[in-house]
């Protein structure tokens, strides 16, 4: 597949639109929601169980942004108690496979970044640097 970026002013405002688009969805939880959705329609909790670590207002952050973004669909049902399940739009569903593609690559690469991260550290500290760390 050839993708073709037309040349952009990095002020202008297409170039921005595209970069909160990325930024939305390049998110971790954002990424970890559509792959759990992509399975099919959830209600709060079960996405909340099936990602570790997620605290619920940060849950509720991300679907509203996914949302908003028209990459997820929220539906009440009125009944008692209120019912509320989430489930990816087409435009969802679209995204689903580059992101299992960028996870399949992670996957397949994960020991050469941890090489490549391992020498770095050690060149860093050899130079009397802190090495770079992550959380």
């Amino acid at each position: 597949m050839n993708v073709t970026i037309p040349p952009h002013d990095p002020d202008s405002s297409g170039c921005q639109r595209i970069s909160q688009v990325l930024a939305r969805v390049g998110e971790k939880w954002s990424i970890l929601i559509i792959i759990t959705l992509a399975a099919g329609p959830r209600r709060f909790s079960e996405i909340k169980r099936s990602i570790n670590g997620i605290s619920q207002r940060m849950l509720t952050l991300c679907l509203r942004g996914l949302e908003r973004d028209g990459l997820v669909k929220r539906t009440v049902y009125a009944v008692m108690p209120p019912h509320v399940e989430y489930e990816l739009t087409a435009l969802g569903h679209s995204l689903t496979e580059p992101v299992r593609a960028l996870g399949a690559w992670a996957s397949k690469h994960i020991s050469d970044i941890d090489a490549a991260r391992k020498e770095f550290d050690a060149r860093v500290e050899h130079q009397g640097q802190t090495p770079f760390t992550t959380k």
